[in-house]
């Protein structure tokens, strides 16, 4: 129970603004109610006049014409507080638009604000001036090892690029620098033996 009582009420969303178009609505379907309802009750005595000229009851018929007349006075000044009104709803109305839009264009400018003193103008310009840099450096960079590495350099880099794709390894042997030791009698193959003899029949019947 205590939680129930002791619970704080939100706060009405409804404005004074809102308040005063819900008064002036009201009082306008009031006075459109009363304009519908003289005018239908001109229209009876509209009839009630020609029928008592009718009978011959002049004198009340001019009676009757002259409470139409006054009453048709008061229909146009009805009618004219009713755009009255109308018009001041429309204008409440637009203030409130307005003032939604103040109200959003002052959120904005303070969110501006806000960022302005996070990123300053000398903040901008100095990420400015090193991002310039680096691409100055990087394009130095380009051009020196462009003018250094000549064709077979390049060749041999793409080369070096495909084989680490490939996941190949590239280190090859030393060369070594002794002299290679002739290879003895035996360990020539059969091919080489008998290429040997004849060249050896080859001399003697030359001979």
């Amino acid at each position: 129970m205590g939680n129930v009582f002791g619970r704080k009420s939100r706060p009405s969303r409804v404005t004074e603004q809102d308040k005063a178009i819900l008064q002036l609505k009201q009082q306008r379907d009031k006075l459109k109610q009363y304009q519908k309802r003289i005018t239908l009750q001109l229209e009876k005595e509209k009839l009630l006049a020609k029928q008592l000229l009718k009978d011959g009851r002049k004198e009340k018929a001019l009676l009757l014409l002259k409470k139409k007349r006054y009453q048709d006075q008061l229909l146009d000044r009805t009618e004219n507080q009713i755009s009255n009104i109308e018009r001041m709803v429309q204008d409440i109305e637009f203030m409130q638009i307005e003032m939604q839009v103040i109200e959003g264009l002052k959120v904005g400018n303070e969110c501006l604000k806000s960022m302005h003193e996070i990123m300053s103008i000398e903040d901008v310009e100095r990420i400015l001036d090193e991002t310039q840099e680096s691409i100055e450096y990087q394009r130095q960079i380009d051009e020196m090892l462009a003018g250094a590495l000549s064709e077979e350099d390049e060749d041999a880099v793409l080369a070096e690029l495909e084989a680490i794709t490939q996941g190949e390894d590239l280190a090859l042997p030393d060369v070594p620098e002794e002299p290679v030791p002739e290879v003895p009698e035996a360990a020539k193959t059969e091919s080489e033996r008998k290429e040997a003899k004849g060249k050896a029949d080859r001399e003697m019947l030359a001979a």
